[in-house]
């Protein structure tokens, strides 16, 4: 019997390389848009952070969703996207 492989992402706040499905997506649609994807299957670029705030806190920091979409995030998706991680985790 063959293994299968786990598909592995690297967290933009922390770097650490972890199992596709423990991570969270967030997603720049065609239009520009940047939201969270829970369910990892929506159309668009994707960026995966660590279910945790502190490497959200990280990614902020040193501009780790910016870099992965090569465009500026203006600070009210930052906030919405903290919401939206603050939701997750309960």
């Amino acid at each position: 019997m063959s293994t299968r492989k786990v598909p592995l992402r690297q967290c933009i706040g922390c770097g650490e390389m972890k199992s596709k499905k423990e991570m969270i997506r967030i997603l720049r649609t065609e239009s520009g848009e940047i939201t969270l994807d829970a369910t990892g299957r929506k159309n668009g670029r994707g960026a995966y952070l660590c279910p945790d705030m502190e490497c959200f806190r990280k990614a902020v920091k040193n501009r780790g969703i910016e870099r992965s979409f090569k465009m500026p995030v203006p600070k009210e998706v930052y906030g919405i996207l903290e919401k939206e991680m603050e939701q997750l985790g309960q």
